[in-house]
Formats: structure tokens, sequence, C-alpha cells
């Protein structure tokens, strides 16, 4: 069966091109190629991709600017695979936008399976959040704002609120302090990430069974937290 989703391939390796190439044909994706930043906005502008997979280290510049230029417009998934580690470095570009970041050398088995959930990801809220959202016990009516744990209503704040759906919203995807200080409070200058991990104990002693081994909100150490 066609597989009509798109993806363009942001790399001037041209032997990691061939490779995702190849293995993207065989999963029947469409895609471009593009080996520098003025080739990858061209494209992107011009195709509108489902995803981009995006290398940082580009002749002309940095993936940086790619991942600052297509959020100027567009939602699309980007998943940035770079030989850069630094825990800052992943920080950055996560705070740019970017929603996965895979280190080289990786398998191509991970990378097509975040793809596929990006693409689902990004499938579900092109759709529009549903009425109500469920995880194992937990329960979350947005109509009502009503959170229940088995079944049990329990009191949020507003805070609190706000962090749950924002997380629920971005599940599976590591949100960084940064950005959760500025998604929640509207600016993240002057705002403790301190703040913040009070909030998240006090949240998780409301919907976690045990708040020491998570089930929900996991902590990315380091960087921020996601929703499994």
């Amino acid at each position: 069966m066609e597989n009509k989703r798109t993806i363009l391939i942001v790399e001037d390796d041209k032997y990691i091109i061939h490779f995702l190439s190849v293995s993207l044909k065989e999963e029947a994706y469409t895609f471009w190629t593009a080996g520098t930043v003025k080739e990858a906005l061209s494209l992107f502008y011009a195709n509108r991709p489902d995803l981009v997979i995006l290398d940082l280290g580009l002749p002309d510049g940095d993936g940086l600017d790619v991942v600052k230029r297509i959020r100027e417009i567009a939602s699309t998934p980007v998943i940035v695979v770079s030989a850069r580690q630094e825990e800052g470095e992943k920080i950055r570009l996560l705070d740019a936008g970017a929603d996965d970041y895979v280190t080289k050398p990786f398998y191509m088995g991970e990378l097509l399976a975040r793809i596929r959930a990006a693409l689902r990801k990004a499938e579900k809220s092109s759709n529009g959040p549903g009425s109500t959202f469920e995880d194992g016990d937990l329960l979350v009516d947005y109509e009502k704002r009503r959170v229940e744990v088995a079944g049990q209503e329990v009191h949020l704040t507003p805070i609190e609120y706000k962090i749950l759906c924002l997380l629920i919203a971005n599940r599976g995807k590591v949100l960084t302090h940064h950005y959760m200080l500025k998604e929640i409070w509207g600016y993240a200058e002057g705002v403790e990430a301190g703040t913040l991990r009070v909030f998240m104990a006090t949240l998780r002693r409301k919907i976690e069974k045990n708040p020491s081994e998570p089930e929900h909100i996991v902590t990315e150490v380091g960087v921020g937290y996601r929703f499994k």
C-alpha cells in the first residue's frame, strides 16, 4: 500500500543520505533531500512535508536556524539527527521547537519508529483534542476541567492543571524546564526552575499511585519532563 507521507531530509553527508533514502523508500515514504540551510528552507516552503529529519552541521549555517524558521510558520514534526551529544545542545534544540533528538550513530529501526510516533502525534493534534483524555486510572475531562484518578475526583490548582494539560498535549515528547516555564507562566526569566519542581511534586502526589515511581509523568534528568 502506498505511503503518502512526505519527509524532508536535511543532511550533507552523502553516505547518510543514501542510508536514509534506501530505508525510507522501502517504507514507501515520499522524500526530498537538502544539503544546505537555504535548500532545506526552499524545499520546505515549496512542498510542506509531513516531517523533517534534520542534521545540525550544514555548510551554510546551523540546523537550529532551520528549526526556528520552520516554527515561524508550521508545527511540522522535526527530528534532529546529530553527532552532537552535549546536554545543552539537546536542550537548545528542544526549546527552539524540535520534537525529538537522535544521536549518531543510530539504528534505522529506532529512527523509523520515532518517525511513525511523530507522525501519529501530529495527526492527532491536527484532528483537535477530544473532550476527554484517559491513561490507565487517570481521566481528564477538558470541558468540565475535571480530573479523576481511579474514579475519584482530585482537586488541582490552576497551575497544576495547566502543567498536566501541557504534558498530555505533548505526550511522548520531552519538555524542557525553560519551555514549560514559558508556556505556563508566559515567561521564563525570573521564574526559578525550583518553582516548577514544587508544582510537579504536588501534581504527582495527586495523580500518581507512587510519586517516587511515577507511571504518567517521568523526569528527564537535567532536561525536563515527559508524559509517558
